[in-house]
């Protein structure tokens, strides 16, 4: 992970000034355009010996001479916030904030329908329909069913299933409510 010594031999013979285009952690060698470029930036004469000592040093020297420097110079890393939720629009008053969560409650998707009571003249129908609903019950299933009400007719369904059934049974004379 260290610059070739071909490449440092001739930056060293064009110019005494080696500059590191590149991050140190890279395989790729260095192509012969990015040599050239790295040779003829103006270097400090301070400075490129301390690059020249830098690149010398494998990975692991290295991070020890980044956390040596930053204990030296007391620089303290700072954490860069991840994407985060854009910030909500100031309000004038906090209450009107809380009032406003309030009122906007989660809205309930999937529900449980409950048969709670039927109307004696619509039985029959009521039976039907409740024996079509479940296809797994049979004519006399279905009136012992209707028969012992309240029962849960069907759980962990959407809303909009949940509605229509509601809606079917209660045309028909049955109280349905959903959970």
């Amino acid at each position: 992970m260290s610059i070739p010594r071909t490449l440092l031999r001739s930056a060293r013979a064009s110019s005494s000034r080696l500059l590191i285009s590149r991050p140190l952690s890279t395989s790729r060698p260095i192509s012969a355009e990015a040599a050239a470029e790295a040779a003829a930036a103006p270097v400090s004469p301070k400075i490129a010996p301390i690059v020249e000592s830098i690149s010398t040093l494998s990975l692991l020297e290295v991070s020890e001479l980044v956390s040596a420097l930053k204990t030296r110079l007391n620089i303290t890393e700072i954490a860069l916030p991840a994407s985060s939720a854009p910030a909500p629009s100031a309000s004038s008053d906090p209450a009107d904030s809380g009032a406003a969560a309030e009122e906007k409650p989660k809205e309930k998707t999937i529900f449980t329908v409950k048969l709670e009571k039927f109307d004696a003249a619509a039985k029959a129908k009521i039976i039907r329909e409740v024996k079509a609903m479940m296809p797994n019950m049979n004519l006399v299933e279905a009136k012992k069913f209707v028969e012992s009400v309240p029962q849960t007719l069907k759980e962990n369904v959407p809303k909009e299933d949940a509605e229509k059934l509601q809606k079917t049974l209660t045309d028909l004379g049955a109280t349905v409510t959903l959970v």
